[in-house]
């Protein structure tokens, strides 16, 4: 007789999930396939993965189907190989930037093939931050300092605080900085979303340290532990490698930044939690959040398209992450949808019909920009 408790879980993107070190890993390429190929444009590889080879393959490979079941949940979360694949990516996205920092300061690259290779590392930078993301809702001490450091090279350690603390308790309200609104164009939202959650996370670091008796200034102060990780990071880049790689350093940053916001942007646009009777906003459920089930960018962005379960259900790890039948979908995945909102009367035609088929047709159910 089989002993079932034995069987282990079968998880179908199990040995996949090793693919997530690819996005890392294309700060780290560029010089080598210039080197072996001489074709300059490889500079460029992280906007062209993105914003085209990405696109293309989700389309291509398709949807990622399929459930895992309650009863592997436990078993699953506690695998520490799935742990393993976040912590890989945080050596291999150093690695790169330090690489990269040896070619920004050296005077063989053209200042264009320079400007590729930064937006490269932007790229990565971006994706580092949703790494960072993973990490950071965890309750073990480890994930939680991988989390910050994760974020050192975007400067973004403010959004270890605002995400779990500001974010989650907010999402899909007009009180959220990072929920974009029914009709609110990309460039509308950047400023607001990225001023807005500084601004909160100031706020509620503030509060924390307060309610605990303890100082501003003091090594308690998660604003000041994020935020110092890149002050050590660059200054060791600039003593390493000279004043040179300040813009090239400063402009990876931006765009990490714009990538995680443009992110913001596309999951929760126009969603609204229901209100209770007592007028206080419903808890948050699968319906608040936009999803997506493309394997490609599941993979390689661990889970986070499977953001709708992911809000329900904060604690559950990458791995774990379900695809709630109640959840709005997105018709693309992240990275073309990336592509649509860069023009916004491109990305409402596809997603304002969407958001109104969401609630029936009832505006009054939207989250729409307030009135002046």
């Amino acid at each position: 007789m089989t002993d079932v408790e034995n069987i282990p879980v079968r998880d179908r993107k199990r040995y996949l999930w090793v693919l997530s070190t690819i996005a890392p890993a294309s700060a780290l390429l560029p010089a080598l396939l210039v080197h072996f190929t001489g074709f300059e444009p490889f500079w460029w590889i992280g906007p062209v993965f993105v914003l085209i080879l990405i696109p293309l393959l989700d389309v291509a490979i398709g949807h990622d189907s399929g459930n895992l079941s309650e009863e592997d949940y436990e078993e699953l979360s506690n695998d520490r190989y799935y742990r393993w694949c976040t912590y890989l990516f945080l050596p291999i996205q150093f690695a790169g930037l330090v690489l990269a920092g040896y070619l920004w300061s050296g005077a063989e690259l053209r200042f264009v093939d320079k400007l590729g290779l930064a937006l490269t590392l932007g790229i990565v930078s971006g994706i580092g931050i949703n790494t960072a993301h993973e990490l950071g809702h965890r309750a073990e001490h480890l994930e939680r300092r991988l989390a910050k450091i994760a974020l050192a090279q975007s400067g973004y350690g403010h959004f270890y605080v605002e995400h779990n603390r500001g974010h989650h308790v907010r999402v899909a309200t007009p009180e959220d900085p990072a929920s974009a609104r029914f009709g609110e164009s990309l460039w509308e939202f950047l400023p607001r979303s990225i001023f807005g959650g500084l601004r909160s996370a100031l706020s509620l670091e503030r509060e924390r340290l307060s309610r605990k008796g303890k100082r501003w200034f003091s090594w308690h102060n998660n604003l000041l532990q994020a935020w110092s990780l890149s002050a050590v990071l660059f200054g060791g880049m600039i003593l390493a490698y000279g004043f040179v790689i300040i813009p090239f350093l400063a402009l990876q940053a931006v765009i990490g930044i714009g990538l995680l916001e443009t992110v913001n942007y596309l999951e929760h646009y126009g969603l609204l939690r229901a209100r209770r009777p007592d007028g206080r906003y419903a808890r948050c459920s699968a319906r608040d959040s936009w999803n997506s089930d493309r394997l490609v960018t599941n993979v390689l962005l661990f889970h986070l398209q499977r953001h709708s379960d992911h809000h329900a259900n904060p604690g559950r790890r990458y791995q774990t992450l379900r695809s709630p039948e109640k959840a709005p979908q997105l018709p693309y995945g992240y990275a073309t949808m990336l592509v649509l909102a860069i023009v916004p009367p491109l990305w409402r035609a596809v997603m304002d019909h969407r958001v109104l088929a969401h609630y029936d047709g009832d505006i009054t159910l939207v989250n729409t920009k307030p009135r002046d």
